[in-house]
């Protein structure tokens, strides 16, 4: 297109985004009017993407990470020749594709946007698949807000970047002045955010951002093969917000309303038009075989590693040994590590496959972003850190979920069984945290052959999929052929005369073993679930120890709040006969102690298992 064709097409958009929002009485067309030549000219005449094909393999990837704009999105898409104006007309209606903000129910979308500073992040995982992994020539375009900018999110991707030399990535910040409640932090200064970007080692480049051909040249300069070799580039445009209506631009109060009069606002704007953007579709130009990152295949089958039953080890060396394994069996799985791998033990897959293995540093959020930026790529990223220091990447995995993103997340040294750490470094929120995200699985060895299995299984699984992984070496229950499925468990002590079932996964399964022991030399028999699985859990199993014992008595080295506890007495909300439930978890502030005192002073060790059967076993009696 003429750079006029370019001007007009950006006029379009906002028409478009204003005819949208109208219709849906609701949305952010002030924030899809300040991009409009910036998606335009990127449409015309820099994307490479087939629409006909999303997964075309050497397609561009767009992610509109200021997504409350995503009325300039479907603008955008609606140009391309994607969407028809009825769809368009449908934004925010029951059954729409079109959402408030983009999610993959779109084929062209590739990860959910609107918690803002997570398309920078998530660009990144992109671009490192691109680079490392596919080894295709695309390049990655995030468009995103001025607001977000203040998000460390950001520039824990701004660093991460240019420390990986992601040529192949491009940022553009739509520098409207305005975010939800008044300016922003820099206003229109561009050298504010261009200053900071430099000094990560960017190449920015400012522009009027309302100038078609000052963009054109931009993109172009960001582009160029010999610009700037190794380096990510951010393209710096002023722009206003609500561009081409006098009673909206640059005007405080308009965010996220429809315009008022949106009739009015489209003559103002030069009216409809239905002019067709012709996006070049990408030649695939795969890389020398030489060259190339094997997605499939592998080198044989899996033979995960075993452990003889009696031995000691610690299910985080399990998980990094059967880790290993499996990429040598499937050459698409890649880990991720946040500068533990040495703890996690992720490092035996760093050193098994050096190639496929990333390390994002102390930078929590940018780890969760980029499993979830490779997954996008056809990738199957494990992403392990302390199970503690996942919190801060929570809000990552949460829009994981509404990406319909599959990733495998690891967190070791849980609970308070670490010993002399402290607080600080025990995880005693995370299986809450994972449990409640939508269509997750939560999974939690108490032994290495038991580890090898799941790790492997989660491959396999959809959505979002926890391991928890534990730091000191545990007795190995299990022999190494057997199968533990998903949404199952393991039931390791039970007699016809039980009086209780203790629920036990993990470290507290080994407690409620030396519990039982010494209940039944007491004359109390007990059963005892390994519930390895929490969630799904094992309803049937479950329901049998209820029936066959009536009380059940939970054990996790876990606060109470959302962990095992909470996961055995959901499997009973059906309405189905309610059997007398109590839990021991973590209730205390720990503090530094050897794993033995820790686990005694929370009351989940096999001494407090024992006191707490014998209570129950004599008010039942009592009854």
């Amino acid at each position: 297109m003429r750079y006029e064709e370019l001007a007009e097409l950006a006029q379009q958009l906002r028409v478009d985004a204003v005819r949208a929002a109208d219709a849906a009485g609701s949305g952010h067309p002030t924030s899809s009017m300040s991009a409009a030549e910036l998606a335009a000219v990127l449409l015309a005449r820099h994307l490479r993407y087939d629409f006909g094909d999303p997964g075309n393999p050497a397609n561009d990837r767009l992610v509109l990470s200021k997504g409350h704009a995503s009325p300039l999105l479907y603008a955008l898409y609606k140009a391309a020749g994607a969407v028809d104006d009825e769809e368009l007309l449908s934004f925010r209606r029951l059954g729409s594709r079109l959402e408030g903000h983009p999610t993959p129910r779109l084929p062209w979308v590739d990860v959910a946007t609107g918690s803002l500073g997570q398309g920078l992040p998530v660009g990144v995982g992109m671009a490192l698949a691109g680079k490392c992994l596919d080894r295709l020539p695309y390049r990655v375009w995030v468009l995103s807000g001025d607001s977000e900018m203040a998000e460390g999110s950001v520039w824990e991707a701004v660093e991460h970047a240019s420390y990986e030399h992601l040529g192949n990535l491009t940022l553009i910040v739509d520098v409207n002045r305005l975010g939800q409640r008044g300016p922003t932090r820099h206003g229109h200064d561009l050298d504010a955010y261009g200053k900071r970007l430099r000094a990560f080692g960017w190449h920015t480049i400012e522009v009027d951002g309302h100038d078609v051909e000052a963009v054109d040249k931009a993109f172009t300069e960001a582009t160029a093969a010999d610009g700037e070799p190794g380096r990510p580039t951010a393209v710096i445009a002023a722009t206003y917000k609500g561009r081409g209506v006098a009673a909206v631009e640059d005007q405080e109060g308009k965010h996220g309303k429809p315009l008022p009069d949106a009739k009015a606002a489209v003559a103002e704007l030069g009216g409809q038009r239905s002019i067709r953007a012709e996006v070049r579709i990408p030649e695939v130009r795969m890389p020398p075989p030489a060259t190339q990152v094997p997605r499939s295949g592998g080198s044989g089958p899996l033979e995960l590693p075993r452990y003889d039953t009696g031995s000691e080890e610690a299910t985080r060396t399990a998980y990094g040994q059967a880790l290993a394994a499996l990429g040598s069996a499937r050459g698409d799985v890649v880990a991720l590590d946040g500068e533990v791998s040495d703890s996690t033990r992720a490092e035996y897959f760093k050193k098994a496959h050096p190639e496929r293995f990333f390390e994002c540093y102390i930078a929590e959020q940018q780890l969760i972003a980029a499993a979830v930026g490779l997954q996008t790529r056809g990738w199957v990223p494990y992403a392990s850190s302390f199970a503690a220091f996942l919190t801060r990447a929570y809000d990552f995995v949460r829009m994981a979920s509404v990406s319909r993103a599959g990733i495998n997340v690891v967190g070791s040294h849980a609970g308070v069984a670490i010993g002399q750490d402290g607080p600080s470094q025990m995880g005693l929120e995370d299986l809450a945290m994972f449990r409640a995200v939508h269509g997750s699985t939560v999974l939690y060895p108490c032994d290495a052959n038991q580890t090898a299995r799941l790790v492997a299984a989660m491959a396999g699984l959809g959505g979002v999929r926890y391991l928890r992984t534990t730091r000191a070496a545990a007795p190995v229950l299990y022999g190494p052929d057997e199968e533990f499925p998903v949404g199952g468990s393991r039931v390791l002590r039970r007699s016809d005369h039980d009086k209780a079932t203790v629920v036990a996964a993990g470290t507290t399964v080994h407690e409620a073993l030396r519990a039982a022991d010494a209940l039944a030399d007491d004359g109390i028999p007990v059963r005892v679930i390994d519930l390895y699985s929490v969630k799904p859990v094992d309803v049937e199993a479950l329901n049998d120890a209820a029936g066959a014992t009536g009380c059940l008595l939970t054990v996790e080295d876990h606060h109470p709040e959302g962990g095992l506890g909470d996961a055995v007495a959901d499997a009973f909300a059906d309405g189905r006969p309610v059997p007398r439930l109590a839990r021991l978890a973590v209730r205390n502030m720990p503090a530094s102690a050897t794993p033995e005192e820790q686990l005694h002073a929370s009351g989940i060790d096999a001494e407090s298992i024992a006191a707490a059967v014998k209570l129950l076993v004599e008010r039942v009696v009592v009854r």
